[in-house]
């Protein structure tokens, strides 16, 4: 009888294991939408130096690694060289997540607004608008159950209508999130 009960439960233990007897977590989240903000500084490939301003930004994650992101990037609160870059931009994203980091890569299409502003009192302001692509990366860290931190975002963009050899500025975000 001893040797019955003892044969059982090997051979159950080992069904389990050659069926994966754990169970499937059963509470995934379905999606991920965060909405935030940020200080971006822009290296304009116009003039020399750099133009600062803010972004706002949102993503929805639909899946584990694959989401969209929408960015709009404001370059006009400090302009030494008296020019001012803004861009409106949507496209997928590529999510990884390792614990409370998650990298991500993007490939993003929009507008982009390039203004001159005025130098002297009489005179105008002129801007133009362009269709821009841009490509870039960055990490959020999660610091808290609803907070997310936008440590670094690089963008590269490309303004190829932008006169006769285009545009490439570089902007660099970092910024918070609420996350839902």
């Amino acid at each position: 009888m001893l040797r019955q009960i003892i044969a059982s439960l090997i051979f159950a233990s080992s069904a389990c294991i050659a069926l994966h007897g754990q169970a499937s977590p059963t509470a995934e989240r379905l999606a991920l939408i965060q909405i935030g903000g940020g200080l971006n500084i822009v290296s304009p490939d116009y003039n020399p130096g750099t133009i600062k301003g803010y972004s706002v930004y949102g993503s929805f994650d639909f899946s584990r690694h694959f989401g969209i992101e929408g960015d709009v990037h404001r370059a006009t609160v400090i302009t030494p060289t008296d020019i001012a870059e803004s861009s409106y931009l949507l496209g997928p994203r590529f999510v990884i997540t390792r614990g409370r980091f998650h990298p991500y890569g993007k490939a993003l299409l929009g507008l982009g607004t390039f203004t001159f502003q005025p130098v002297y009192v009489n005179s105008s302001s002129s801007s133009s608008t362009h269709k821009i692509y841009a490509f870039g990366g960055g990490l959020d860290i999660n610091v808290k159950r609803h907070l997310n931190v936008r440590a670094i975002d690089v963008e590269y963009q490309g303004w190829p209508s932008f006169g006769a050899s285009g545009l490439t500025p570089l902007g660099i975000t970092v910024g918070a999130a609420y996350k839902f």
